[in-house]
């Protein structure tokens, strides 16, 4: 498709949605042990939402991806990105099916599964397919209904976990323009994967009719693994692309802790008033998380064109990742 040497890929739309149903913390007491003090001070999550019966990963991200191709003033794409750990089923992706829902034809449809960095390593996938000339312009869907796959018991992770999507339409263009991704730094330590962990279903549970895979969570490691790589990874970034902490306007993090957010922001010397926190309106939205979180600073008119942004992100796998982008001017960005 021409020449990739002086190839951009800029963002040029964004949409999200998130499920009609809002379970509150007062209302998540009635059926675990727990309250809305004790999530608040540890979380900082006052309620979530939750897919309700019958709405799965797809749904939320037609919805999504169909925002995103109006915010962008299109309606057509040359590619589709899922990013997901919650597909509708374990073969085929997501991605062919929801291609199919928004009337965008045969195009090239895939999953990328990172868990709560998935949205960036897809942001990265899309950039480096369009930066190669592959494609002009790729649609990308962070999509998740983790909800379904906690322990109904388990106090700690329903506190945390809502369901959501939020889709970034990017396009061909030119390198320094606004809405340019910069550059990415992306890592993983598989060493820890024990830290957060949806166990597969052996053919003995299956046999004997158990499902013994519950999302597992070991919250102080994760707590200091976060902190330490995202921390890091934004370090890494901002030494690469020129730019010092003092000088970025906004911090947009996956929302997975309040107290992780604070402190990552602390380490890297950004005030909280530089950082998007949404995390007490949608708790931790796995690769819905940032998207979600950049429609939010748009819609309080804190982020704005011109802006300096860093997106940053950890998950299971252990996985991580930051990228870079000036804020382009976006229309039409809704939640």
């Amino acid at each position: 498709m021409g020449d990739s040497t002086q190839r951009g890929a800029v963002l040029a739309g964004l949409g999200t949605y998130l499920p009609s149903y809002v379970l509150t913390n007062d209302m998540l007491a009635h059926v675990v042990d727990t309250s809305d003090e004790w999530i608040r001070t540890r979380t900082g999550i006052r309620q979530r939402h939750i897919a309700g019966d019958g709405e799965r990963t797809g749904d939320l991200a037609v919805e999504a991806g169909g925002r995103a191709l109006a915010s962008a003033g299109v309606d057509t794409v040359q590619a589709l990105v899922v990013a997901t750990t919650t597909p509708d089923q374990t073969c085929p992706a997501t991605a062919p099916q929801v291609a199919q829902r928004l009337g965008l034809g045969t195009i090239a449809a895939f999953d990328v599964s990172a868990a709560c960095s998935g949205f960036l390593y897809a942001l990265a996938t899309t950039t480096s397919l369009i930066r190669s000339g592959l494609f002009d312009s790729v649609l990308l869907i962070g999509s998740d209904t983790f909800s379904t796959t906690l322990d109904p018991t388990d106090r700690s992770t329903r506190a945390l976990i809502g369901d959501g999507a939020g889709a970034v339409v990017v396009r061909r263009g030119a390198p320094d323009e606004p809405g340019a991704l910069l550059d990415f730094d992306l890592g993983s330590d598989g060493s820890k994967v024990d830290l957060l962990l949806v166990p597969a279903v052996t053919p003995t549970q299956r046999a004997e009719g158990r499902a013994d895979n519950y999302f597992q969570m070991r919250g102080k490691p994760v707590f200091s693994n976060a902190v330490l790589r995202m921390t890091e990874s934004v370090t890494r970034l901002l030494a690469e692309v020129g730019w010092e902490a003092g000088k970025v306007d906004h911090l947009v993090p996956h929302q997975a802790n309040a107290r992780i957010l604070t402190e990552v922001a602390n380490r890297l010397g950004i005030e909280p008033e530089r950082t998007v926190v949404n995390i007490d309106q949608v708790g931790n939205t796995v690769a819905a998380s940032i998207p979600l979180a950049m429609a939010h600073g748009v819609q309080q008119r804190r982020i704005r064109p011109g802006d300096r942004v860093v997106l940053t992100g950890f998950g299971a796998g252990l996985t991580w990742g930051t990228a870079a982008l000036e804020w382009p001017n976006l229309t039409d960005v809704s939640i």
